[in-house]
């Protein structure tokens, strides 16, 4: 994969909720420390985007969606496992 590739993230979550709280910490603290200055991350809340969810086929929170580069993914939780969700993200272990 090209060092270079800009990752590109929407992680919905259900307002200030603690799991939505939770996962957004993890997203940020495992894009800083695996992906420095290679990441976009949009977060979008369910409450205020109902449509953007449903159109994303997004029926629980927080759920992270990897857009870009492809292969896209999903993973719904809180993100606290970096291992596993670099693995699921497709993302080396360091």
């Amino acid at each position: 994969m090209d060092c270079s590739s800009i990752y590109k993230f929407r992680l919905y979550v259900a307002g200030d909720a603690q799991n939505s709280a939770q996962a957004r910490v993890n997203l940020q603290t495992l894009c800083d420390t695996h992906l420095a200055q290679r990441y976009e991350i949009e977060v979008i809340d369910v409450f205020r985007e109902q449509m953007r969810a449903l159109e994303d086929g997004v029926f629980m929170t927080p759920t992270l969606l990897k857009l870009e580069p492809p292969a896209a993914r999903r993973i719904v939780g809180t993100l606290n496992q970096t291992d596993d969700v670099l693995l699921a993200l497709g993302l080396p272990l360091k």
